[in-house]
């Protein structure tokens, strides 16, 4: 066959394809009536609801009507819009609107032809196929967005199809307007090609050949739901025959569905071999039930419900002799008063759920499983010697003698619910015991009238029993002899008070919710499940079992005793159990009955107050919220993490050994004495450990050490700290008073040690920093007070740490020439911060008259008008810094840095919180951001900054025209921050765009007046 895109056809294809054509394009031809005949004769309307009429294209429902006007067509009333697949004329609809995907679609499935038994197709004529190939034949249209192409989609237009030339051989299909299309191809100019002008050669030689054989197209739709089914079947010809094959349709869906009796019994004339119905919600279900029972002898599944079924469905069930599941679900059965007889000799599975009847009688002697949930009968008699599995619960009508009768007339009954059927009693489970020896499974949950204390169930395996209040502990002797029990739940028995259970095959028990739960005693080799929880009375638990790995047992408050057997337990939680005491310990170390123990749990347990473990085997330990522990003593060497929030009572920690690479006791303000043995650790944070006296490190893999506020550390645990931990590379001092220069000196034992930090400390000599430290790379001394100008001296005169990068003298009390001669001289640093420098005034690099000003250096003062003109790079090396930090500095007032500055690497200059600044200089090819913010005497602004990406001028009293003069001369500005510049009128914000256009970002609090 041939599938044309967009139902465009060549000159040559006309001759042979005319009929054909004709028939597509909705003419009045013979062809049409011979090609189509059968299909409208036995066309149907198949209701699956697509979309509505409204969201059709219009285009497309105004072509449908006149072609209804023209030809006649009877189209008859369906839920949505009447599209017949056996006419042709629907392929023009498709094609016109296919872009939108929504219509209501009653389909025939091409249905002139009977359904196939096979996947082989009938045959077509020799005009369908390539006659050297036998394959379907596919013209496609170049995508060439010079050119378009259209069809017309009225019943007034001829259908005639013109091709215009393709400028490239890509196979793309060709784009339509949605709201209609001229009748003739349009050239690249835009103008009309006339028809016979065009090329059809170039056509023929875009003819693809395609394998579309009907075994392929049947494994395809082999994969598609009905619906899919139906909308492949508007394609073609060929694929609507392919879509109606038998082997698509064996189960036939109508769910909720508004299907009609005739369309019902259509498919059901059509499909025969349908073994599955489901009519479940479909109006009239009774008729149409009877049509499936009467017309599909091969049916095996039937679903059905929501309306009502007379007594003739039931009778007339023995026609279906190969029916073996039925379903009906919220339905009225006969008139609700009567009796419903249910008679089948091949039924296996009967569901008869939330249905109104007074009651049923069901003889099936095949019958497996049956279902009587939720219906409103208040009798069953039951005939069905091999069932299995027998489904009663919140019948609530069914009486105690009721429910005794139907489940003893089953005697291979295997599993019984009868939960929320409040009227059985002990007496009916014992008669049931003794009828259903293969009992296993018992859900007996909401059934306040049993207690179990003289029942005997020895074969049952699963057990459910929530909410029983008549289960109390005397109830559990009866429970010990289900010698095979493995499920046992007593959710919500307020009246139990303890379960002592030895059961060998036990694996899954529940305890939820039992106000009066004191005691649990299990023991199971098999156990590998325990839920235990909200039972507020529980004080004592003995578990032994050689298959539990996981146990939770959270908010016991009162649970004080705990004993466990378990080989293979790996994960303990009791966080919140306030009542565990000291002993827990003994459980959970070696010895202790969890010889594998791998994580530990014990958040918020108050009554915790030394913790001593001794466990080879435990990774993970948490004691967040522990706080009345005073001393922790941990011997487990494999123990890799371990919590301590909220230990805040903390005196004595000792750590020997284990396995942790990190370890934060930060949060231990009143933590005294350490001893830490941990080959594997590489950072230990101590800050804010205050108390602090008394501290045994022994670390070889220590990396980092962050020992800030540990006001009462000495020399000599500094010094046997640098000796146990070499490898040390950043160590934090800040606030560390009682550190001197014999502790410093002992820094020479960390030959890698790049990072120092000494801030707030009362030094006043460096020179143990300079002579121990050789390899420094960060040094900061914030706010060390104590420190003359002289001190750094040993940085600028003697070359001293000479792989010094970073340097923080923020806060100090540092002299103007002191910091000058550090900059000048120091000109390997890249980071240097001197925020809140109150001796620094000016930053001044600048020029005096015609001569660069004097800069100190080494040898002291350099005249730099010397009468050799030697080279300004020769006398001054570029400086390598990369940010400088001038925050908050209250006596700068003028800062000037030229190009003779060298300051080829500033990237960042932060003068913001300046308030006495009121001139900025500033000529750096590579500088970034410049932060100026509430710099509030700024009144001079140059810049010449052709990198400048971030500018913040916020609360600066500088006036636009500065602003705009300095913007002008960052090429590369994108960021201008100006909010709350008084002297900065909203307005005229553009003018900042125009004299600097590649800002993208300007931020302005002040709205324009």
């Amino acid at each position: 066959m041939r599938i044309w895109c967009c139902l465009c056809f060549g000159e040559e294809e006309e001759d042979k394809k005319g009929p054909m054509r004709e028939g597509i394009l909705g003419n009045e031809s013979e062809a049409k009536t011979e090609d189509m005949e059968n299909d409208e004769s036995d066309g149907f309307l198949l209701g699956f609801s697509l979309g509505s009429l409204d969201e059709l294209h219009p285009q497309v429902a105004d072509t449908g009507r006149d072609h209804d006007d023209r030809e006649g067509a009877d189209t008859r009333a369906g839920s949505g819009f009447a599209f017949m697949v056996g006419s042709s004329r629907g392929f023009d609809q498709l094609a016109s609107t296919s872009s939108h995907g929504v219509m209501d679609v009653n389909l025939s499935l091409g249905l002139g032809e009977e359904p196939l038994s096979s996947p082989a197709a009938p045959d077509r004529e020799e005009c369908d196929r390539d006659s050297h190939n036998k394959r379907p034949k596919v013209h496609s249209f170049s995508l060439d967005w010079e050119c378009h192409y259209a069809a017309a989609a009225s019943a007034d237009t001829d259908y005639a199809t013109n091709e215009c030339s393709f400028k490239n051989e890509a196979l793309y299909l060709s784009p339509f307007s949605s709201d209609g299309v001229d009748e003739n191809c349009l050239d690249s100019n835009g103008g009309k090609i006339d028809g016979d002008d065009c090329d059809t050669s170039k056509m023929e030689d875009l003819e693809v050949q395609m394998d579309l054989t009907d075994d392929l197209l049947h494994m395809v739709f082999s994969f598609l739901n009905h619906v899919d089914l139906c909308r492949a079947a508007m394609v073609c010809r060929q694929w609507r025959t392919a879509s109606a094959h038998e082997d698509f349709w064996r189960f036939l869906n109508f769910e909720s569905r508004a299907i009609s009796i005739q369309q019902f019994e259509d498919m059901c004339r059509r499909y025969p071999n349908a073994t599955e119905v489901n009519i479940y919600g479909a109006p009239a279900i009774h008729s149409l039930v009877m049509k499936a029972v009467s017309s599909l002898r091969n049916l095996e599944s039937l679903t059905l419900g929501k309306g009502q079924l007379g007594e003739t469905f039931f009778q007339g069930l023995t026609d279906c002799q190969l029916l073996k599941s039925l379903v009906i679900n919220d339905a009225t059965l006969g008139n609700g008063i009567q009796e419903i007889p249910i008679y089948h000799d091949r039924l296996r599975r009967l569901q008869i759920m939330k249905c109104r009847v007074l009651r049923i009688s069901v003889r099936c002697p095949q019958l497996e499983t049956l279902s009587l949930k939720r219906s409103s009968m208040a009798h069953a008699a039951l005939n069905c010697p091999l069932l299995c599995d027998l489904d009663i619960a919140s019948c609530h009508k069914f009486t105690d003698a009721a429910i005794r009768a139907a489940a003893t007339s089953c005697p291979m009954l295997e599993s019984l619910d009868m939960s929320n059927c409040s009227c059985v009693s002990d007496e009916t489970l014992r008669e049931i015991a003794l009828t259903c020896n293969n009992l296993h499974v018992l859900n007996a949950s909401y059934c306040p009238n049993i207690s179990l204390e003289s029942v005997r169930l020895p074969m049952l395996t699963v057990l459910m029993l929530h909410s029983c209040e008549g289960i109390t502990s005397a109830s559990m002797a009866a429970i010990a002899y289900s010698s095979m029990l493995e499920v046992l739940e007593l959710d919500n028995c307020s009246l139990l008070a303890s379960v002592s259970l030895d059961l060998p095959r036990l694996q899954n028990i529940r305890l939820v919710h039992c106000r009066k739960f004191v005691d649990l005693n299990l023991q199971s080799a098999q156990l590998s499940s325990i839920t235990v929880s909200n039972c507020p009375s529980l004080q004592r638990i003995n578990i032994s079992s050689n298959s539990l790995q996981k146990l939770v047992l959270q908010k016991q408050e009162s649970l004080t005793t705990l004993t466990l057997q378990c080989r293979c337990l790996q994960e303990i939680d009791l966080a919140d159990c306030e009542s565990l005491t000291n002993s827990i310990c003994e459980v959970f170390s070696d010895g202790g009955g969890c010889p594998m123990l791998k994580s530990l749990v014990l958040d918020n347990c108050e009554s915790l107050t030394a913790v001593r473990f001794c466990n080879t085997s435990l990774v993970s330990l948490s004691l967040a919220g522990c706080r009345a522990v005073t001393s922790l003593e941990l011997s487990c060497p494999f123990l890799g993490k371990v919590s301590l929030d909220g230990c805040d009572h903390l005196e004595r920690a000792s750590f020997l050994p284990v396995g942790l690479q990190s370890l934060n006791l930060g949060i231990c303000p009143k933590l005294s004495t350490l001893h830490i043995d941990a080959p594997c650790m590489v950072l230990l944070e101590l800050k804010g450990c205050g108390v602090l006296s008394e501290a045994s490190i022994n670390c070889p893999l220590l990396t980092s050490l962050d020992a800030s506020f540990c006001s009462q550390l000495k020399d000599d645990c500094l010094s046997a700290t640098a000796v146990s931990c070499p490898l040390i590379e950043s160590l934090i001092l800040m606030s560390c008073p009682s550190i001197g220069p014999d502790g410093l000196f002992s820094l020479r034992w960390l030959p890698h040690l790049t990072s120092l930090d000494l801030s707030y400390t009362f030094l006043i000599n460096l020179r143990p920093v300079f002579e121990s430290c050789l390899q420094l790379k960060v040094l900061k001394l914030q706010a060390c007070k104590y420190l003359v100008d002289s001190s750094l001296e040993p940085l600028y005169k003697q070359g001293a740490l000479p792989a010094l990068c970073e340097l923080d003298l923020s806060y100090g009390t540092l002299c103007q020439s002191a910091i000058e001669e550090l900059l000048a001289c120091c000109t390997h640093l890249t980071h240097v911060s001197l925020n809140g420098c109150a001796n620094m005034h000016d930053l001044n690099w600048g020029f005096g008259g015609d001569q660069i000003s004097e800069f100190p250096s080494i040898c002291g003062s350099c005249d730099f008008s010397s009468q050799d003109n030697v080279p300004l790079s020769t006398e001054h090396p570029n400086r390598l810094l990369q940010t400088l930090n001038c925050v908050g500095c209250p006596n700068i007032k003028k800062v000037h840095i030229p190009p003779a500055a060298r300051c080829l690497h500033l990237s960042s200059l932060n003068l913001s919180l300046s308030s006495n600044l009121k001139e900025v200089d500033v000529d750096c090819s590579n500088l970034c951001f410049l932060n100026l913010s509430n710099c509030c005497s700024l009144e001079i602004l140059k810049l010449r900054c052709p990198k400048l990406s971030s500018l913040f001028l916020q609360s600066c009293n500088v006036d636009e025209i500065t602003v705009e003069a300095a913007v002008s001369q960052c090429n590369m500005l994108e960021t201008l921050d100006v909010r709350f510049c008084a002297k900065i009128c909203p307005v005229r914000i553009g003018r900042l765009r125009a004299a600097c256009p590649s800002l993208r970002r300007i931020f302005s609090s002040l709205s324009p007046t």
